[in-house]
């Protein structure tokens, strides 16, 4: 039978980019149900349970309440832009880094998480409603309601990783940012390469590389503390 005769097939002659960008087809042999959405964990397949090895503020929330959590520093439940900006410079962003995505983060994710009809002239974000902040052009890891997807985690891998099946280069990470783009949506284009060039330039190694396990954590928000506190302890050397 040829493969386009195949149910089950992933690549379609005519489309090239299914040959060319190929999505796992053994997850099931590393990660039970890896399709299904978790609320409270991130597996890969070195890690199929989703255990983070670092701090996570609160294991109740979802995935992407976790990620946030990290900004919100006095516990409240919503995320100020001066808290913001103190998470952002505690993980290593000079100031007017800090200040230029504080305002983008703040403008783009205040309204849409507010409960109520009328703004706030202090543009908190709030945590409990983050998940409508979820923006178009993005990979598909986080789902509508903020819970992490295995399946697709796996795949900005299998697709965009060619240098090294388990690390991203600065152009690899173009490429995917790129690929994910939705026609049109200028607003998570430019929040995608925000978000993905900040961990890049925090996060990557001494060869350029941002590693698998690097990127996992920022999904569910334990490099954040990791980040602090390699920062703190650099600076009280």
């Amino acid at each position: 039978m040829d493969d386009y005769d195949d149910p089950m097939a992933t690549v379609a002659p005519q489309v090239p980019s299914t040959a060319n960008l190929k999505i796992r087809t053994d997850l099931e042999a590393f990660i039970p149900k890896p399709y299904l959405a978790r609320a409270l964990v991130c597996p890969d397949i070195e890690h199929p349970i989703g255990i983070s090895a670092g701090k996570i503020k609160s294991q109740d929330m979802t995935v992407l309440q976790q990620h946030v959590a990290f900004f919100d520093r006095n516990g409240y439940g919503l995320v100020y832009p001066w808290e913001t900006y103190q998470g952002l410079h505690a993980i290593g962003l000079n100031c007017i880094l800090a200040v230029v995505a504080t305002v983008v983060v703040h403008m783009i994710f205040s309204y849409c998480t507010s409960p109520r009809w009328i703004p706030s002239c202090f543009f908190p974000i709030y945590i409990q409603n983050v998940h409508r902040g979820k923006h178009g052009s993005d990979s598909g890891t986080y789902d509508t309601e903020g819970r992490f997807v295995p399946a697709n985690f796996e795949n900005m891998f299998s697709k965009y990783a060619r240098t090294s099946p388990d690390k991203f280069t600065a152009r690899e990470i173009w490429n995917m940012t790129q690929g994910n783009r939705n026609s049109y949506d200028i607003v998570g284009g430019l929040a995608t390469k925000l978000e993905w060039a900040i961990l890049y330039f925090l996060a990557k190694d001494e060869d350029g590389f941002v590693t698998k396990e690097v990127v996992r954590s920022c999904f569910d928000g334990s490099l954040l503390y990791q980040l602090e506190e390699s920062k703190r302890h650099g600076h009280s050397q």
